[in-house]
């Protein structure tokens, strides 16, 4: 017999079971992730998570985690620690916002949860008690924002619809009210963000999984049932397939995308056009240092498996200072994370750190100040990631091959 590939020899001896078909490629990214989570098993102190983290905030110092295994998850980043569980989806859980109990006197947190279980929940963070659940999309959620001043909240699903919620009310326990959607678009909402003008009006950004983002004045009608009227104001094309994450703030709007690129424009100008920093693979999530209080001129991205580190005091000519190997399969998310830490003085020490996520199950840390520190030119790129691995199974929640699959294209932004 002549030379057989692995694949072609398992399709002779198995030509009724296709799904047990694997491809070399996908032999040879096994072994070499494998390899690679020996090597950084150590690297950014993980913290194992039981699941795979969707999303995650950083909030009064702590990481809230959204977890494939159907709970949310609030973790003590300095001990690794799971503090409380929040249980009550029948999906994972894909999406975390915050609101306070009591915006005057900015009283209490009131944690929020989107999940594939089409529901929004809000929870007491004092008591972890479910204050209530609201049959909010007709598909996935997929996405949460908060406009804190105008005590508003915006949602985007799988079902392609912007909704918007009265949170004024929402502590009495009774299902969110309905103040209006946006139907807009033509795929799946990806992200949201925004800003809050007056008591009565707004900026929104909204962006789906074909890469467009749509700019909208939103404004308070009042009445007996008070609504937030939309109006679109322009219509921005320039990734060429979907945004994973947008970030405005400083009168700069950045987005990550499918199409391997990190873009920043002036959402306001009508002449400015968008600087683009190209990655080796799709841009899952960035961390533009400018828009956060640091205000610092760079922008850290997550890319295939890879931490990048880039200088962007010069946007004409932004300069790629560090790589680093963070985790061994996608990172999905970064965060600023302000740690504080009590030396041997009694003195509370400041310092700012960057916190990741990966489907590698893991939340590492980065001090922020060795992140910025330049490094010798970059390693090689590893393998492209095709797929997300397997979800892990806990005793509540075990996603089935179909629901995998549909995991993996939800992550691709459908």
């Amino acid at each position: 017999m002549g030379h057989q590939s692995l694949s072609t020899f398992r399709t002779m001896a198995n030509p009724e079971t296709p799904e047990f078909l694997v491809a070399e490629a996908q032999l040879v990214l096994g072994e070499a992730r494998r390899q690679k989570s020996e090597r950084t098993k150590n690297l950014g102190e993980p913290i194992q998570l039981p699941g795979k983290a969707l999303a995650i905030q950083i909030h009064g110092g702590y990481a809230w985690v959204a977890e494939n295994t159907t709970v949310a998850r609030k973790l003590d980043l300095e001990t690794g620690n799971t503090l409380q569980i929040y249980r009550g989806h029948t999906g994972p859980v894909t999406s975390i916002a915050f609101c306070h109990k009591d915006p005057s006197a900015r009283d209490g947190s009131v944690l929020i949860t989107g999940s594939w279980d089409k529901t929004i929940k809000l929870w007491d963070t004092d008591t972890k008690a479910l204050i209530s659940s609201t049959e909010a999309h007709s598909d996935f959620v997929k996405c949460l924002f908060v406009i804190p001043s105008l005590r508003l909240l915006v949602s985007g699903s799988s079902d392609k619809i912007v909704r918007f919620w009265d949170l004024s009310a929402a502590m009495a326990g009774e299902p969110l009210t309905s103040m209006g959607s946006i139907s807009s678009h033509t795929r799946p909402i990806s992200c949201i963000d925004g800003i809050s003008l007056s008591e009565t009006s707004a900026v929104l950004y909204t962006a789906d999984s074909m890469g467009v983002i749509k700019v909208w004045d939103l404004t308070k009608e009042s009445g007996d049932a008070p609504r937030w009227k939309s109006t679109l104001k322009t219509e921005l094309k320039h990734h060429r397939t979907g945004i994973n994450e947008m970030r405005f703030g400083r009168s700069q709007l950045w987005t990550a995308s499918s199409d391997d690129t990190a873009q920043v424009l002036d959402p306001t100008s009508t002449t400015a056009k968008p600087i683009s920093i190209t990655h080796p693979t799709a841009v899952r999530c960035i961390l533009p240092l400018f828009v956060t209080d640091l205000a610092e001129p760079y922008l850290i991205t997550g890319a295939g498996d890879v931490i990048r580190v880039y200088d962007v005091s010069s946007l004409q000519e932004p300069e790629l200072i560090k790589e680093v190997d963070a985790h061994w399969h996608d990172v999905t998310d970064l965060h600023l994370w302000v740690r504080q830490t009590v030396g041997a003085d009694s003195k509370t020490r400041v310092e700012p750190w960057v916190v990741s996520s990966s489907l590698d199950g893991t939340i590492r840390k980065w001090r922020l100040a060795e992140l910025l520190t330049q490094s010798p030119p970059p390693r090689s790129e590893s393998p492209k990631v095709a797929k997300a691995a397997p979800a892990a199974k806990t005793s509540k929640f075990e996603m089935t091959e179909e629901e995998e699959r549909e995991l993996a294209e939800l992550l691709d932004d459908d």
